[in-house]
């Protein structure tokens, strides 16, 4: 069962802006600048922090959140701290132009760099490590494991 809102406003959004040396070319997906919000973990204890932009498809996002259930299993909690709000279209194969914009395909969340993705709480480190590093693979992008920060 994937993510995905329970309803819209639009069905179809746009892709949206490149900026730089990406504006010339197609876009690609790829999200320019640093996340100014959901930057530090809030909730648990570790987290899972990402060091590129992109799309993360609900599908990832899911596949993401079996293992940790797998992993944590009773004794610790955990927290996933995106939701893909935007869908993603597409024509099918061999289709010529025009005809309009193709139907959604999948949900994603938009994700920009230092964005955290996964937190999970009440493990040791070590374990909170190896079950992130199971979610960092799943990830399609680099990601990497970081600590609460202490209150002051």
């Amino acid at each position: 069962m994937s993510l995905m809102p329970k309803r819209v406003k639009f069905r179809k959004n746009q892709r949206g802006v490149a900026r730089g040396n990406q504006a010339q070319k197609k876009y690609n997906g790829a999200i320019k600048g640093n996340a100014h919000r959901g930057n530090y973990v809030a909730y648990g204890d570790y987290g899972l922090q990402a060091l590129e932009g992109g799309w993360l498809s609900a599908e990832s996002i899911e596949s993401g959140r079996v293992t940790v259930t797998r992993f944590v299993s009773g004794e610790g909690r955990y927290y996933i701290r995106v939701f893909p709000h935007k869908s993603v279209t597409s024509i099918p194969a061999e289709t010529r132009m025009g005809k309009g914009k193709g139907e959604p395909e999948y949900w994603a969340a938009v994700v920009r760099t230092g964005q955290i993705l996964f937190e999970v709480g009440g493990l040791p480190e070590q374990a909170a490590r190896d079950c992130l590093a199971r979610v960092a693979y799943k990830m399609p992008f680099k990601c990497r494991f970081v600590a609460r920060r202490p209150n002051i």
